[in-house]
């Protein structure tokens, strides 16, 4: 394993060209600076330098490990430098994860951009994942923090959970339904209809309060088809001759607990 001290030393030497002049530098004897090169290039079993006296030259081989052990340095100067970050709290790296609708409702964006502003020096790692994954991910250490759409399970001594955000339930019509223009719909006036409904991961909890809500008013809703992705919905709802972005989304009046 090579000494960064003696590599310090090398460099020192190799760019004074001389010994007695590198031992100042470095505050040294110059007996022991020669002590240590030697040594350096018996570890690596190779002569770094052509000698004369008190002057020294690198040869083809030295000049070759000269640029590498500046880099190290370098490297090595980077390193205490992180260090010193880590324990002051400035750098560091943090695992993210989010589900999808954390990405679409610029939960997250916003979240990065206030972060990077505080903490310039972190890195941040962003994983997709679904909520029951990122829950056993943080159980493993393997997430720092994530972006779920249910609160974590009572009583689990592992995890916590804090409302961010809520988000409204919303339903889309196509453009020239009757009721695309009624300000306040209730889910008694849905009855009859063929809904497409977006269920984004197992167990989604919209879908349960949808479903709920539905049963409370006195029917049971037709769904036709499901999907994961809110666009792919947006699209099946909007007519063939609609662009899918020129539809209206009213609020509907029961909301995500």
């Amino acid at each position: 394993m090579l000494d960064l001290r003696q590599i310090r030393y090398f460099v020192a030497v190799a760019e004074a060209g001389h010994v007695g002049r590198a031992a100042e530098q470095l505050h040294i004897s110059q007996s022991p600076l020669s002590r240590q090169i030697i040594q350096l290039e018996e570890q690596l079993g190779v002569a770094l330098f052509e000698r004369a006296k008190q002057r020294v030259h690198l040869n083809a081989e030295g000049r070759a490990f000269l640029a590498e052990a500046r880099a190290l340095l370098a490297n090595a100067a980077r390193l205490e430098e992180l260090g010193r970050g880590l324990a002051s709290g400035a750098a560091g790296s943090l695992a993210i994860g989010y589900v999808e609708g954390a990405v679409h409702s610029g939960l997250v964006a916003a979240m990065l951009r206030g972060f990077r502003r505080a903490r310039p020096d972190f890195h941040l790692q962003l994983r997709s994942r679904r909520t029951a994954a990122q829950f056993e991910d943080l159980k493993e250490r393997v997430l720092d923090l994530g972006f779920v759409y249910s609160p974590a399970p009572e009583g689990d001594p592992d995890l916590e959970s804090m409302l961010v955000r809520r988000e409204p339930l919303v339903l889309a019509m196509p453009e020239g339904d009757p009721l695309a223009d009624v300000a306040d719909i209730g889910p008694g006036q849905l009855d009859g209809r063929v809904w497409i409904t977006v269920v984004r991961q197992p167990g989604d909890t919209n879908r349960a309060q949808f479903l709920a809500a539905c049963v409370e008013s006195g029917f049971m809703p037709d769904i036709a088809y499901e999907t994961n992705d809110p666009l792919t919905s947006l699209g099946l709802v909007a007519p063939a001759s609609a662009s899918p972005l020129s539809r209206k989304a009213l609020e509907a009046r029961h909301r995500p607990a």
